[in-house]
């Protein structure tokens, strides 16, 4: 659909300027042309597209609405090409133009989706070829999940990891090529402080891989940050012990990467377990590259000694004094903090390659309370002229992930909630009402299929739970919602495609595999040509299924995952009122077979549309 209403788009524009010449050429030169303000329909009797842009008009051109929209109609139904594409405009309200597109358009086009690996999504290179496409091949940096060695992955990693993973899905699947980065913390003060610790309570840690479990180790890390607070000794050695980290002494360095190394593989059995790939590239990366992050902002012109502190006062950010707040970069002992290192991440990753990742869009996923970090440092990167032109920072926030009494989700005992104990619990729960299912129905499967099915929709309703929330808000944790069979759910969603899978099991025919090089193929020569659609039930599945490709391009541009949840939901819900309504097994050609049709584009969509949120489907459950 997107690539009609490009087309139809480029008509509307086209009949303004004849119809308006003098006015266009004005608009133009001012750098606004004249826009008809299309949009999908607000609803379904209006037609598919609207275009409003009469209204905005009507003070620039002197003109009633209404004469304008009248011109315009005028115009397109001398346009070529606007007939095949269009049938007649209609002129509603003050000057509202109803589009609707021509039926056999739309049928043709869910046949050339058949056959299409991709559903008429394009990639970024067909977009921008024989345009330039300029910076289109440069990278798009995603950093997400970012825990801290030494302590365990808990709940408050979920939201960030989950998120970020469905955005560089969505951004590979769109052709760019994604470099997708675990900014974990594996540098700083903690480290002197726990090594510290372990020296003096269990010393085989620091020269032994896993001496100590990491459970053990998270218990060592609580009790080493206690030492730190109350005890000014401690606080000294474990300070020093940062200096020795950081001027290269060997044993401080190998108890750091034994300690590095166990909470990585601590780590990738979740990011195993979730389907997540990532690379790592901790806070101790960008060390070497501090100290010119302190030169160019005095190069700039930028830095501030303030009290000892090397800052940039912040432009219109204030503090309760009205005083601009700063951005400290190099601390009054001459350390630095993460603000410096987040800063030479921007650096390093905007950088032209080999000095750096060369990225053009630079996504940060992290919780809604680091806003204020983000919008300080994104602005010294801008003010030091470190943003190629066309790059963006961008910061994506999320909010907090609280139990059902809308409290930040805990154990009974008040201790955060680790992730491998909540996914674990999915899976348990799920395998529970999967067993009773199985024996209300007095069905017999193996144990492989009930574990295979307990997983895939255990983990599958724990990501969609999250990913179909506006991530800006903060969201309630529930179990019972997210397993359950109807409303907004992964299982939902999950019986949607084993009810499709049902049919061909009945004998109805879906075609084969796609080519899988963008080409129809047998799976489109499985069904009639053309396709054959009478109903309304079938015209409104047939408009769900072309909105795909647009929802794909919002939630590239908008960062929004939970619109694509919302999207697959509505499909779910337009294709199970069809089956439900239209007889398709039981109907003659060539209604059976368009609309079998319909049931194979329904199930690629659905089994794509979650594959680029990371979930798994299934074909019985």
């Amino acid at each position: 659909m997107l690539r009609l209403a490009h087309a139809l788009d480029r008509q509307l524009r086209a009949a303004l300027e004849r119809a308006f010449p003098q006015a266009a050429a004005a608009a133009r030169e001012a750098g606004s042309p004249l826009d008809p303000q299309l949009a999908p329909a607000s609803k379904p009797e209006f037609g598919d597209f609207q275009a409003n842009g009469a209204l905005g008009l009507a003070r620039t051109l002197g003109l009633p609405p209404r004469k304008i929209a009248e011109a315009i109609v005028a115009q397109l139904a001398a346009e070529p090409g606007f007939a095949e594409l269009c049938q007649e405009p209609v002129i509603a309200g003050p000057g509202f133009l109803n589009l609707t597109l021509r039926p056999e358009l739309l049928a043709a086009e869910v046949r050339a989706r058949l056959g299409d690996p991709r559903l008429g999504v394009p990639s970024v290179a067909e977009e921008t070829q024989g345009g330039g496409g300029v910076g289109a091949a440069a990278p798009v940096i995603v950093d997400f999940s970012s825990p801290n060695i030494a302590k365990e992955m808990h709940v408050g990693h979920l939201r960030s990891t989950i998120i970020g993973d469905a955005l560089a899905r969505v951004l590979e699947f769109r052709g760019h090529p994604v470099l997708r980065l675990n900014h974990v913390g594996d540098w700083g003060t903690q480290f002197g402080m726990l090594i510290t610790h372990l020296k003096q309570v269990a010393p085989e840690a620091l020269t032994t891989a896993d001496a100590v479990d990491l459970g053990d180790l998270v218990a060592f890390y609580r009790e080493a940050k206690k030492r730190f607070d109350d005890d000014a000794a401690f606080q000294a050695t474990a300070r020093e012990e940062v200096v020795k980290l950081q001027g290269g002494d060997p044993v401080s360095l190998k108890a750091w990467g034994l300690l590095c190394d166990q909470s990585r593989r601590e780590f990738q059995k979740i990011y195993d377990r979730l389907a997540i790939s990532l690379s790592e590239r901790g806070e101790s990366f960008y060390n070497p590259y501090l100290e010119a992050v302190v030169a160019d902002l005095e190069a700039a012109g930028l830095l501030v000694v303030d009290q000892g502190a090397k800052c940039v006062f912040l432009e219109g950010v204030s503090g309760k004094e009205g005083a601009p707040l700063p951005v400290i970069v190099q601390k009054s002992d001459g350390g630095f903090n993460y603000a410096t290192t987040d800063l030479a991440a921007i650096r390093y990753r905007l950088a032209a390659p080999p000095e750096g990742d060369g990225a053009r869009r630079v996504i940060y996923v992290t919780d809604a309370g680091q806003a204020n970090h983000f919008a300080g440092v994104f602005q010294v990167a801008r003010r030091a002229g470190w943003l190629p032109a066309g790059a963006s920072l961008e910061h994506v926030p999320f909010g907090l992930v609280q139990g059902e009494d809308g409290k930040k989700l805990k154990t009974r005992a008040g201790d955060t909630v680790r992730l491998r104990d909540l996914l674990d619990e999915a899976v348990e729960r799920c395998e529970a009402d999967l067993r009773r299912r199985l024996a209300e129905e007095e069905r017999t499967e193996d144990e492989a299929f009930i574990r295979q099915v307990a997983t895939t929709v255990g983990l599958a309703a724990v990501k969609y739970a999250d990913l179909s929330q506006n991530r800006i808000t903060n969201y309630q944790f529930s179990f019972d919602r997210m397993l359950a069979l109807q409303g907004n759910t992964a299982p939902y969603l999950l019986y949607a495609v084993v009810r499709i899978a049902g049919i061909a099991r009945k004998g109805g025919e879906l075609g084969g595999a796609s080519s899988g090089d963008g080409a129809t193929s047998e799976a489109a020569a499985a069904f009639p040509d053309p396709l054959a659609f009478t109903e309304p039930q079938e015209w409104a599945l047939v408009r769900e299924l072309l909105k795909f490709d647009a929802v794909v391009a919002e939630v590239e541009a908008d960062l929004l995952p939970n619109r694509l949840c919302s999207y697959l939901f509505e499909l779910s819900q337009v294709f199970n009122r069809f089956y439900d309504q239209v007889p398709v097994l039981k109907a003659e050609e060539p209604s059976r077979g368009s609309r079998l049709a319909l049931c194979r584009l329904t199930a690629d969509t659905l089994k794509l549309g979650l594959g680029l949120l990371g979930i798994e489907t299934l074909e019985r459950m």
